[in-house]
């Protein structure tokens, strides 16, 4: 018996080894399972977020674009592109604005040499294009995809509740005393237009001040003045009737600076009818655009015979 227990501790020792050994193995697999299951967790959120990477190269190109044109172009039009003494509006001009990216890449690369405008080939087309795309934020592009409003409730406040039209024409409707609307939309950013509804004193022009006239009979007149010099007033008053007058006959003449637009549309419209006003707008001047003959070329453009 004794010498068999040798040989039984032994086989103990050995299946305590072959134990330890399954053990360690089993151990060692669990850690591997372990590290490769947090690996691939850790790469599923950085593969959720890929499509992203893109905004900072897009912010990067606009950003590019936009330093281009405050260095080489605003000199001659303007940071705003609305035009300075050596250059035209290409920000809100309407015969800008209908030109195609096509159309608007030659230019910028050969220039108008006939108008004075270099070429600007020798930038690069990577840079010619950032600006024109620059040159889209200035004229409010992309704005129909970023308004959440409804175009036919706008158009129903327009011509209903908000009463635009009493003032304002849009494809030949509405009054005359404001500015035509049919194209506004193109000209400015949403942002713009907003405020132009809600605070229509903001930046205001002179010519669209509020004009009070006392005549030395006593006549009252408020209006807008559309033509003036130093002895003569021609104003247009809230029936839409034209008025001209001789200062030498007036009694009194103001100025105020505020515009004849209500003012209290923040208030009397909600937010959500006046993204829908906003929306109407740029659908309105969307369409109109589109409406346009394709491709037609201005006489500069035409081949010589």
């Amino acid at each position: 018996m004794f010498a068999i227990q040798p040989q039984t501790g032994t086989a103990r020792n050995s299946d305590f080894r072959l134990i330890s050994l399954s053990n360690g193995f089993c151990a060692a697999i669990a850690t591997l399972l372990f590290a490769a299951f947090a690996l691939v967790m850790q790469a599923r959120p950085q593969q959720a977020n890929a499509p992203t990477r893109k905004n900072p190269a897009e912010r990067f190109g606009a950003e590019e674009g936009r330093k281009t044109f405050e260095s080489v172009c605003a000199t001659c039009h303007g940071l705003d592109g609305k035009g300075g003494e050596r250059g035209p509006n290409v920000a809100t001009r309407a015969e800008v604005q209908r030109l195609s990216d096509e159309e608007t890449l030659r230019i910028l690369q050969a220039g108008i040499p006939a108008a004075g405008m270099p070429a600007f080939r020798a930038l690069g087309l990577p840079k010619i294009k950032a600006v024109m795309s620059y040159l889209r934020v200035l004229q409010g592009g992309s704005k129909t995809a970023t308004i959440r409003g409804n175009g036919q409730n706008g158009k129903s406040l327009f011509f209903g509740k908000a009463g635009c039209v009493k003032c304002h024409m849009i494809n030949g409707e509405g009054g005359f005393l404001g500015a035509d609307l049919s194209s506004y939309g193109s000209n400015v950013s949403i942002k713009d237009i907003r405020t132009a509804i809600t605070d229509p004193n903001e930046d205001l022009e002179p010519m669209e001040r509020t004009v009070l006239v006392t005549t030395l009979d006593g006549r009252e007149f408020t209006g807008i003045a559309r033509n003036e010099d130093n002895f003569s007033l021609q104003m247009q008053t809230l029936d839409g009737a034209f008025h001209l007058f001789a200062k030498a006959n007036l009694k009194h003449l103001e100025y105020q600076p505020k515009s004849l637009m209500p003012s209290d549309y923040g208030s009397v419209l909600s937010p959500g009818e006046l993204d829908d006003l906003v929306s109407f707008l740029l659908h309105t001047a969307q369409t109109a655009k589109q409406a346009q003959p394709p491709g037609k070329k201005t006489k500069r453009e035409e081949p010589d015979d």
